[in-house]
């Protein structure tokens, strides 16, 4: 892990003409909406509440051949499968899809391919197994926009339904239908919804086309909303707009009816129904879900969300927990095996392309996260084969990962993702003229741009006015996430009163002081090793969490970053050294 400089961005204060459109709302929470773009006080209202009116899932470009070709397949008993992504947004999606279809009537079976033998995507293989198999029809779901080639060839004996959410190519398959909001001519309003938000749409059209031949189902799409929820956040797609209407709903679900095995998940987890947020997704569900993916035994985490039987759930879960460890663990280890290679590199690369056949295909995409988090370039993270390597891809707000891959196309066998995250099949004999064509697309991108993180930080707050009405405003923004970002915060001039290793440790436990009787909790995860660097005085920014003790809400710093305690007090686009684990 490295220590790096960070410009910290402070937000400029809210006007007093803004702060008096809205005398019912905190000035703390006026200025956190006015930092998203929310100024008129009805997108306020709406946000708020979080109810965002749902579109018509038949805007979807493709939706009314896709329905007609299903509920024919469900009226004549055809087989369908439903094939998804290893990802937890593929497999909430998998699962979701499933259990629609098979509450309208369908005789339908769930096709996740394995990462280390299939990798992502469509491929021909498995289509012709499910074709001998006596399937006839395919859904696929977080998947195939980009299996122009599989398509074509599976189309000669099966019908195929095309449902995705990932960037579309100069191309689209052959199917029969193609469902996803970004394709050309789809005039669908909201066009960032997740691989399972999709397939919620899909849901929901076929309902309602039951319900307009007067039958109805044992199963409604908003029983389906807790997989919304999971998959959604699990793979960071903005919490706005659709996605945090859907998500809001999800979560509620989730405190109050979870489904067995997502009951199992939250108690081996640790997570009480009450704690159930967007965050718990992303740092303690999610991880567990995507943990089956990345080991090659995705068919645990379907299992788990589809079983009703509690026993089985509680052993499948726990099975998830002990994968997840595993998990850290190999992470950990490639991790320090990528820096290395990083190290050896040097310095004044624009991106990093680091390769192993020793690399494990599932944990790529962990390891460029962290690299790039590390170092602030564009990372690749490759696992090389004998034949074939697959690569995971992490990039800056600077630099489109996926269509730097566009334009290696004649290279790769099949690629695709979104501007930050994407992956890639490339012929191993190619490897290494990638690596020229992608670090001569980043100097060419990149050598222009100011190449240092910036933290981007809501207000400025004494830490004496950090209070349990502090924390009542933050949590009207949840669900939190991109685009909808977990606010930060940040304290000048704060005292280290205590601080101690915690985790093995890997973090720090602290005790900040304003001079002025003030104290708050803190902590700072995987900032162990900085623990003699830290001064006693410092500028400290921070999320805000609720730290439940005793049935009491107490206000705990959760801390993103810290420097020296600065003369003055913080301003905007202020520029200062930042002691910072990453």
């Amino acid at each position: 892990m490295s220590i790096q400089s960070k410009r910290w961005r402070v937000a400029p204060p809210v006007s007093e003409e803004d702060l008096s459109r809205f005398p019912d709302r905190s000035p703390l929470l006026v200025q956190l909406l006015h930092n998203r773009g929310l100024n008129d006080p009805a997108d306020v209202r709406e946000f708020l509440q979080g109810q965002v009116p749902g579109h018509s899932p038949f805007v979807l470009k493709g939706m009314y051949p896709a329905v007609e070709r299903l509920s024919h397949a469900i009226s004549n008993g055809e087989s369908i499968a439903v094939y998804g992504d290893f990802d937890a947004d593929g497999v909430t999606a998998t699962a979701l899809l499933v259990q629609a279809l098979s509450a309208l009537g369908a005789q339908v079976v769930p096709y996740i391919p394995s990462r280390v033998r299939e990798g992502y995507g469509l491929n021909i293989g498995a289509l012709r197994k499910l074709y001998r198999d006596g399937v006839r029809l395919v859904v696929t779901v977080d998947c195939g926009i980009r299996s122009l080639k599989e398509v074509e060839q599976a189309s000669r004996g099966l019908d195929l339904i095309v449902t995705d959410h990932h960037s579309v190519a100069d191309q689209l398959p052959p199917a029969l239908a193609v469902i996803n909001p970004k394709q050309p001519g789809c005039y669908y309003p909201f066009k960032d919804l997740s691989g399972v938000g999709v397939a919620y749409k899909l849901a929901q059209a076929l309902f309602h086309a039951r319900e307009r031949r007067g039958k109805s189902a044992d199963l409604t799409a908003d029983d389906l909303l807790d997989f919304v929820a999971l998959g959604t956040v699990a793979d960071l797609v903005p919490l706005l707009g659709e996605n945090r209407a859907l998500v809001r709903r999800g979560l509620e679900k989730m405190r109050t009816s979870p489904r067995p095995g997502v009951e199992a998940l939250m108690a081996d987890a640790k997570v009480r129904r009450d704690e159930v947020d967007a965050n718990a997704i992303g740092f303690r569900l999610g991880p567990r879900l995507n943990a089956a993916g990345r080991l090659d035994q995705v068919m645990l985490a379907y299992d788990l969300l589809t079983t009703t039987n509690p026993l089985e759930t509680r052993k499948l879960a726990q099975q998830l927990g002990k994968l997840n460890q595993e998990r850290q663990e190999l992470t950990k280890e490639t991790v320090a095996e990528a820096e290395a290679q990083v190290d050896a590199a040097g310095p004044d690369a624009f991106l990093y392309l680091v390769s192993s056949p020793e690399f494990k295909p599932g944990i790529v995409g962990l390891v460029a996260s962290r690299l790039t988090e590390a170092y602030y370039r564009p990372s690749v993270v490759v696992e090389i084969g004998k034949k074939r390597s697959r690569g995971s891809c992490r990039s800056i707000p600077e630099f489109h990962i996926t269509r730097a891959l566009d334009q290696c196309q004649e290279l790769l066998v099949r690629h695709g993702g979104h501007a930050a995250a994407a992956g890639f099949t490339v012929e191993t004999a190619n490897l290494d003229a990638l690596r020229e064509r992608l670090q001569a697309i980043a100097a060419e991108k990149l050598s222009a741009a100011d190449l240092q993180p910036v933290l981007e930080i809501d207000r400025q707050l004494p830490l004496g006015e950090v209070t349990k009405e502090t924390l009542k405003a933050l949590e009207q923004l949840e669900p939190t996430g991109m685009e909808n970002p977990q606010p930060v915060l940040c304290s000048p001039d704060v005292h280290i009163r205590h601080k101690r290793k915690v985790g093995g440790d890997k973090h720090l436990k602290l005790i900040l002081g304003d001079g002025r009787g003030a104290s708050r909790d803190a902590i700072w995860f995987r900032a162990g090793h900085l623990m003699d660097k830290i001064p006693g005085r410092v500028d400290v920014a921070y999320t805000l969490e609720a730290d439940k003790w005793n049935h009491s809400k107490e206000p705990q710093l959760h801390v993103v970053d810290m420097r020296p305690a600065q003369a003055s007090s913080v301003a905007e686009g202020d520029r200062a050294y930042a002691v910072r684990s990453r």
